[in-house]
């Protein structure tokens, strides 16, 4: 599964260079381990997509109450390529993905 989301500048930018291997989210995709997130620079100032993205795979998933407000989750990450030949949907394989969007 791909989630299509939305992230603001100060928080792509940290995430592109491998600096922030983690998104904190609302869980409410019913994100799973393995699951890929379609990170889209979002610029919130002026309203709109700024055309720039990445791809994360999530590798671990925290959701107990005692650490993360309940709704939430904290998702551990690592920025993938398209052309990664882990990553199920690439060129190679021609396989449609699901994707997500809120």
């Amino acid at each position: 599964m791909i989630h299509a989301l939305k992230t603001e500048p100060r928080f792509y930018e940290p995430a592109k260079q491998g600096l922030k291997p983690f998104e904190v989210r609302k869980n409410d995709r019913d994100f799973k381990i393995g699951d890929y997130l379609a990170l889209n620079e979002y610029d919130p100032e002026k309203g709109c997509y700024t055309g720039r993205a990445i791809l994360e795979k999530i590798l671990y998933i925290l959701d107990d109450e005692r650490f993360v407000p309940t709704g939430y989750v904290i998702l551990r990450t690592r920025v993938v390529s398209i052309d990664d030949s882990e990553f199920p949907f690439n060129s190679a394989t021609r396989s449609r993905q699901e994707v997500t969007r809120k």
